[in-house]
């Protein structure tokens, strides 16, 4: 067998050993999971930074009392979802509170200072709970619609201009944690899990000794290493290219998509070359996917130095607002993924078998 054609052997058959590996099926499942159902993921897990993105429609009862009541009223008048309830103090606002017949209550009473009246607001909200992120939420948006209609007012007091302040760009919150969020953790997941998966094979092939039995046959470590460093990096592309089929089918839209999988095949040759490096070096598993985890964060932490970082590259390609400097990175992952490559190669036609 030629040393070319030995590889593809070895490579098929690492891959048809995964199937047999609870751990990585289970891995891969769960990423099957969060693209196929991503619409829905979505709704849930915006839920949980944004609440305002789940309470359109809502309608909160709110006690309002106080001596600054008008004001609270007029705020009220210009916030969604607020329903408000005057009451003559505080005490009947409360008792109503208690009832259950308003949600919350907001007293406004005005306090005397130097350089003038403020308003001073107290809430009582319910016991912790998702409806009282909720509330909190509209209150919050009452409270800073309250400030903006008292700036209005004492506009005429300023002694200077104040900055002017950039209007809501109205963005999605769905728009960007499917872009930001989503669609790089599903492209990065598959280069970092090839990477476990080739400490896992090296390792074992060295703790079982049957990397002994492949040397006996016609081939040289290195194809042995090039057979199974292709099958996993090839992996990574393979999974994305699944993950953005089932994230279209759910109506994300994903441009740029062979750009795309250019860097997730680039990133996971950077992983697999370090975790073939790795299980060399240390022949032992639990170590060397000890050194994976903490080196792959280090180098993920460095991304940060960088001009763009990868999950920015990712989102502008998807989004179609690339530049020539989301490119440029996509060009130097590349270019650095061939190097590694080439430098594993060399490191491992060098290496001594017998030091395993």
């Amino acid at each position: 067998m030629s040393s070319s054609g030995a590889r593809w052997p070895i490579a098929r058959r690492d891959l048809a050993s995964l199937s047999r590996e609870k751990t990585i099926v289970l891995a891969l499942l769960i990423q099957l999971f969060i693209a196929a159902f991503s619409s829905f993921l979505v709704v849930g897990l915006t839920s949980l930074y944004d609440p305002s993105a789940i309470d359109d429609g809502a309608e909160i009862e709110v006690a309002i009392t106080g001596d600054a009541e008008q004001q609270l009223l007029d705020a009220a008048r210009e916030t969604d979802g607020l329903e408000t309830v005057s009451y003559e103090d505080r005490a009947a606002a409360l008792a109503a509170f208690d009832r259950g017949a308003v949600t919350a209550v907001v007293s406004a009473e005005y306090a005397a200072t130097d350089s003038g009246d403020r308003i001073d607001v107290e809430a009582v909200v319910p016991a912790e709970s998702l409806r009282t992120t909720l509330i909190v939420n509209q209150l919050r948006e009452l409270l800073v619609e309250l400030e903006r209609l008292e700036r209005v007012d004492r506009a005429q007091f300023l002694e200077f201009q104040p900055v002017d302040v950039p209007g809501e760009t109205g963005g999605s919150d769905y728009f960007s944690f499917t872009y930001t969020i989503l669609i790089p953790l599903l492209l990065f997941l598959p280069p970092f899990i090839s990477g476990s998966i080739a400490v896992d094979s090296i390792t074992e092939e060295i703790e079982q000794g049957t990397l002994e039995l492949l040397r006996a046959a016609p081939v040289s470590l290195v194809d042995v290493v090039d057979g199974k460093a292709a099958a996993m990096i090839s992996l990574a592309p393979l999974q994305a290219i699944l993950w953005i089929l089932l994230l279209r089918f759910n109506g994300i839209g994903i441009d740029h998509i062979p750009w795309l999988l250019a860097l997730v095949a680039a990133l996971a040759t950077i992983t697999v070359v370090v975790g073939v490096l790795l299980g060399l070096a240390t022949a032992r598993r639990r170590q060397a996917q000890l050194l994976y985890s903490i080196l792959v964060l280090l180098l993920f932490g460095a991304t940060l130095v960088l001009p763009e970082h990868p999950a920015a590259t990712v989102a502008r390609l998807s989004v179609d607002s690339a530049t020539a400097l989301t490119f440029a990175h996509v060009g130097g992952f590349a270019v650095l993924a061939v190097a590694l490559a080439a430098f594993t190669r060399f490191y491992v036609a060098n290496f001594d078998p017998e030091a395993l």
